[in-house]
């Protein structure tokens, strides 16, 4: 469990948040257990380093008093890159916690010597389970699959004391034929009628004869 010490964040506003961030500082909220929402700020290294980690479960010193959160939320910009706010819930290490796990798929498929290509329906799960057995990831093999084979929720591995709180009849993932696109015929575009001399002269002849007349 990693281990941050955080202080009350007294800069509210879009203009303070900013100045905040510019000086190495990430903006956070602490709740949950019936006390009172606690604006804070958090070190960014430390935060980042946290969650690069794929840490859940954090141990926060605030003014002395250490406790047990959860990371709830984490705010990113629009590049998906910087953290600009994360929520925090407190917990007790013995209770039960509901969390969204990342599915990671392993090995190849056999039906891929067939033809087939696997397609990553779910990218996580939501579970239940204890604080301390919050799991990084789901792993799951994928070796034995062939081709039309699929992977539901209730054929994940959960760990020990989890409880699947997804559809268990939902596709984490399958392999299928990829459909070979027919070469639809281009119509080649009708050019002009060719001019037929013929047809010309006899015009121009009725033309003059009108004339004449």
């Amino acid at each position: 469990m990693a281990q941050l010490k955080v202080t009350r964040r007294e800069e509210i506003g879009t203009r303070k948040v900013r100045r905040l961030r510019e000086k190495g500082e990430i903006p956070g909220v602490v709740y949950g257990h019936g006390e009172q929402v606690v604006a804070v700020k958090l070190n960014k290294h430390d935060i980042d380093t946290a969650v690069h980690h794929g840490e859940r479960l954090l141990e926060l010193d605030l003014d002395g008093r250490t406790e047990n959160v959860l990371i709830k939320d984490v705010q990113y910009d629009a590049f998906g890159s910087e953290i600009l706010h994360v929520d925090l819930a407190r917990v007790d290490l013995h209770e039960l916690v509901e969390v969204t796990v990342p599915i990671v798929l392993r090995g190849t498929p056999i039906g891929a010597e067939e033809g087939g290509v696997l397609h990553q329906i779910a990218a996580d799960v939501a579970i239940e389970c204890m604080v301390r057995a919050i799991p990084d990831e789901i792993r799951v093999m994928v070796t034995a699959l062939k081709v039309d084979d699929s992977l539901q929720m209730r054929d994940l591995p959960l760990p020990e004391g989890a409880k699947l709180l997804a559809d268990p009849d939902a596709v984490v993932c399958n392999v299928s034929l990829v459909a070979e696109e027919e070469e639809v015929p281009v119509k080649e575009e009708a050019g002009p009628e060719p001019e037929v001399i013929g047809e010309k002269k006899e015009e121009e002849q009725a033309e003059e004869s009108d004339k004449k007349e």
